[in-house]
């Protein structure tokens, strides 16, 4: 029987006549009630839901008639009292009718509910198969949603909803069946932020990767993705050598860009492998010819082999920043003269500004010009100043034995200094760091025949950093020896090192052992090392990473749970997980610790750091926390999160904690500061002025708290890092976290118990140049625009030293009552004169004034023309400029960079940043090539090839350090 629903013609007000009608015998009268309580349930719903079990019943009994309108109704009364799970359940029981119900909010309110339960149940039942299936009635609305976003092209909605729920199958339908370019990007893009499962993940990437390979023109940057984060060398090495082996240009100058992405997003582990599965560079020889006299460079195997090594890329920034390095030294040396050199926080302070501003640039005349300054660094200040030049000379990884040769021990003759000797060794691997192959062997014999503690700390640090990620058990149990000597200093170090090396691989093994050992020691600095190195070693686990995690959290130590703090963070870098934002806000107002309060607000930052907008609305109250260690935390989060935006609304928070009443505040606010706004001027944010004279106030103040001093400095070095042409860049080109920087950021925070560590900061920079290269890897000239006005994206002006004043005399005043006295006089002593000659004389009486200044500006009574047109008229400020190849494209100006539609060179792929191949259309011309002042020698050239033309290194140069051990 189908029911007819008359329109009303009545107003009802009460719901009690109507509920006493449900209790007659007769089904055609409970019915009409039931139809009059759903007319106007949105009014009478109060009234009704005190009996709505009476309407409960009348759905349960399968004779009644309309059994669907009764758990409509029960589902609109249930919707009412906010109970949503018994209204869905009983709006499914109403077949279709809830779809078609007038109420909007309503309807909408349980459609988001069918996919939020659809999305739980599909996700619960990936997890674990023997669950109860679906419920027919929930999958059959959800498809219903599903078809509509089919008919109308709507794949994101669907795609959104299918990978929350895990169904790999609805994926893969939409992909097979959407004619749409852009969807895979965008499921890559979600699966790398959203996803947390990482089996699910990885069988994701899968789907994509074959997705990708089988289109006729692959997109093999995506693809480049996919096999990073599927740590999939072999899948890599493949496409190298068949896209380097096609005929044609495009293919070969993709497989370098390929090349050059995988190098800039890739774990060392990773590149060291697919240069393993790659052919060996091929030979040049003549027939008869000895096999290894000559490498021909010109292969294209070759020359990925260089690219994947670094050495490529590196050859190219050393360039960038040595030929325009824009390093205000002025203000480094009146920084330098403002602090006292005897105090060792200050002389390491300026230490480490001079390292930053001069980072990758191979300018060390700081240290030569100073030498009397250089000289009062004495023990760990003396190790902290020799590991310098390791960031001034990063990437100079040929030479770094030429340029730390005075500092390292003569065969069979111990060095001069252990300090300077361990700086040194750190300083190899700040200059070879992630990139240590060539030099990894060399430090691992110096610990074997080291024992000296501090030259440890310097070799294992050294080793760390060149053996990044590597995943080399054998560097692994090596340092591992050194922490179970249970030296405080070198186990420290031990520690950290045993994390970068084992970087992201989540070993259980090597984090049992670290933790048992931590358990074990009696040293605080060895237990904080290990805690820091197994949070190292968990990054972008996620929830591979939950279990190691809870463990350090529930420790009773407060260190580990330090660490505990620092896994959440590298785990979860990036994600902008709430659950784990929530969890971080809840240890940073709970935990009686203030080291830990402190990490777990920086966490935050690390979390946030691809969305700074999260971070903000979430820490506004912590700004304004009572615990200095919280706002310390507060301000290093905005810092991280925010690194290079500019931020306006990280800056205000920033602004109240710069004038903090704690010293280590404001000294946690200046290098957020100066983090925020590298690489910013006056035009892109008028605070940058007012930032960086601050700085330089606390630094000339006399008064101010030594820390505050050493913030601002830091500071100072941070925000004129790489001779103003670098920038802390958390993300890659591609989009892809920087596992360098992230690991970099992390270490630096330990400068808060160990300043040499300070250094790490370093691993974060990264120069920003627009590089362009083309088939032959070398450098044409060519020009690009930047459709913005030139002074937009300009260096900040330099500083200029005040001339001297010359000191001059200052006239003596004279009253005008005397000028006037003189002049009578003077006029009364010629008539006299007249009387006593006889002469005839005639004066004139004119008012009595003062005769004229000989001295005074003579003053033109003429009016003066009109200046407008006296004057040339102002030039219109240009709203575009032409770059050259090689020039400095800061983050900001990216996206006013396009090139010449009709010029010789155009890129291979949209712009983004880094290193850029470029097609030749006029490749049968002789190219006008770039020349290099700080060429370093191809890697594949043999030691007996006189005709390899290798940059000369730095002139030897040895502190002057006293002999103080």
């Amino acid at each position: 029987m189908t029911t007819v629903y008359p329109e009303s013609t009545s107003i009802v007000t009460s719901a009690g006549g109507l509920m006493s009608l449900l209790d007659e015998q007769e089904k055609e009268l409970q019915i009409h009630a039931l139809l009059k309580i759903y007319e106007f349930i949105d009014q009478l719903w109060p009234e009704i839901s005190d009996d709505v079990t009476k309407i409960e019943v009348m759905y349960e009994d399968r004779a009644f008639p309309e059994r669907e309108l009764a758990a409509l109704v029960v589902s609109k009364v249930y919707y009412y009292l906010g109970e949503y799970d018994e209204a869905l359940q009983f709006a499914l029981a109403s077949g279709t009718k809830f779809l078609q119900d007038k109420n909007s909010s309503f309807k909408e309110t349980l459609i988001f509910k069918c996919i939020d339960t659809f999305i739980q149940q599909s996700s619960e039942r990936y997890i674990n198969y023997e669950l109860e299936p679906m419920d027919e009635r929930l999958s059959g609305v959800v498809e219903g949603i599903f078809q509509k976003c089919y008919a109308n092209k709507e794949w994101r909605h669907v795609l959104g909803i299918a990978i929350e729920a895990h169904r790999l199958d609805l994926v893969e339908h939409i992909l097979n069946t959407a004619k749409n370019d852009d969807l895979k990007p965008y499921v890559l893009e979600l699966v790398l932020t959203v996803v947390l499962d990482i089996e699910f993940r990885n069988r994701l990437l899968r789907l994509l990767l074959s997705s990708f390979l089988v289109e006729a023109e692959p997109d093999y940057f995506s693809v480049g993705k996919c096999v990073v984060h599927l740590n999939d060398a072999s899948v890599a090495a493949k496409l190298l050598m068949k896209l380097s082996s096609q005929s044609d240009d495009k293919n070969l100058l993709t497989a370098y860009q390929l090349a050059f992405d995988l190098e800039d997003s890739a774990p060392q582990e990773f590149l060291n492998s697919v240069i393993d599965l790659l052919p060996a560079p091929t030979s040049s020889n003549a027939e008869g010819e000895p096999e290894n006299t000559q490498i021909d460079e010109s292969s294209p195997i070759s020359r990925i082999h260089y690219i994947l090594s670094g050495e490529q890329t590196v050859k190219y920034h050393r360039e960038f920043l040595y030929s325009h390095n824009n390093t205000d030294m002025l203000i480094l040396n009146k920084t330098k003269d403002s602090l006292e050199s005897r105090n060792s926080i200050f002389h390491n302070a300026v230490t480490f500004a001079n390292a930053f501003m001069n980072f990758g640039t191979s300018y060390d005349n700081f240290f030569r010009e100073n030498l009397s300054w250089l000289s009062k660094a004495n023990n760990w200040a003396k190790f902290t100043a020799t590991a310098a030049l390791g960031v001034i000379h990063r990437g100079y990884y040929n030479q770094a034995m030429n340029i730390l040769r005075p500092y390292l021990p003569e065969e069979d003759a111990p060095s001069s200094s252990v300090y300077s000797e361990g700086g040194a060794y750190y300083a190899m691997g700040l200059i070879n760091a992630n990139h240590g192959r060539g030099v990894t062997e060399y430090l691992r014999e110096q610990l074997k025949r080291s024992d000296d503690e501090t030259v440890q700390y310097g070799l294992i640090l050294g080793l760390g950093l060149t053996g990044m990620a590597s995943r080399d058990e054998g560097l692994y149990d090596a340092v591992k020896t050194v922490l179970f000597n249970d030296n405080a200093v070198a186990g420290s170090a031990a520690g950290i090192s045993m994390g970068l090396i084992m970087l992201g691989s989540a070993s259980s093994t090597a984090i049992d052992e670290m933790l048992q050992y931590a358990h074990e020691t009696q040293h605080e600095k060895i237990i904080r090392g290990l805690s820091v190195g197994i949070a190292l070693i968990v990054y972008g686990r996620q929830q591979e990473a939950d279990g190691t995690i809870e463990q350090l959290n529930a420790d009773s130590d407060p260190v580990l749970r330090y660490g505990g703090m620092f896994a959440t963070a590298l785990a979860y870098c990036g994600t902008g997980n709430s659950k784990i934002i929530r969890k971080l806000l809840h240890v940073s107002v709970s935990d009686v610790n203030d080291d830990v309060r402190r990490v777990a607000v920086c966490a935050l930052g690390f979390i946030c750091c691809k969305d700074s907008s999260v971070l903000i609305s979430t820490i506004e109250l912590l700004v304004d926390s009572y615990n200095p260690h919280v706002r310390y935390g507060s301000a290093i989060a905005l810092g991280i999160a925010c690194a290079n935006s500019g931020s306006n609304a990280a800056l205000e928070l920033l602004g109240r904690l710069v004038e903090d009443a704690t010293d280590f505040v404001r000294q946690g606010a200046m290098i957020a500061q100066a983090m925020i706004l590298t690489q910013h001027n006056e035009q892109l944010n008028t605070k940058v002025s007012g930032v960086r004279k601050h700085f330089e106030q606390v630094v000339n103040e006399k008064h101010e708290d030594a820390l505050a001093k050493l913030g601002a400095t830091l500071a100072q070095g941070i925000i004129d890092a790489g001779g103003r042409n670098v920038t802390i860049a958390l993300q890659t080109a591609t989009g892809s976290l920087r596992l360098s920087a992230i690991v970099g950021l992390t270490v630096f925070l330990q400068y808060w118990y160990w300043f040499p560590l300070t250094h790490f900061m370093s691993l974060s920079f990264s120069p920003t140049a627009l590089i362009g290269l083309n088939q032959n890897l070398d450098a044409p000239k060519f020009n690009f625009v930047s459709n913005a006005k030139p002074k937009l994206f300009a260096y900040p002006p330099k500083t200029v030293q005040p001339a001297a004043k010359a000191v001059q005399k200052v006239e003596t005043a004279v009253l005008s009552t005397t000028v006037k006295a003189k002049a009578r006089a003077k006029r009364a002593e010629r008539e006299k004169q007249a009387k006593e000659t006889g002469d005839e004389m005639k004066v004139e009486k004119k008012p009595e004034e003062p005769e004229a200044d000989n001295n005074a500006m003579e003053i033109d009574e003429e009016k003066p023309e009109d200046v407008t047109k006296s004057e040339p008229a102002k030039k219109e400020e240009p709203k575009r400029e032409v770059l050259e190849n090689f020039t400095r494209v800061v983050p900001a100006q990216l996206p006013y960079i396009s090139f010449n539609a009709n010029g010789r060179y155009y890129p291979v792929r949209k712009f983004t940043g880094g290193v850029l191949m470029l097609i030749d259309r006029e490749s049968d011309k002789a190219p006008d090539l770039i020349e290099l002042n700080r060429d370093a020698p191809t890697p594949q050239a043999s030691a007996t090839d006189s005709s390899e033309q290798e940059a000369p290194p730095p002139e030897d140069f040895e502190y002057p350090f006293d002999d103080d051990e």
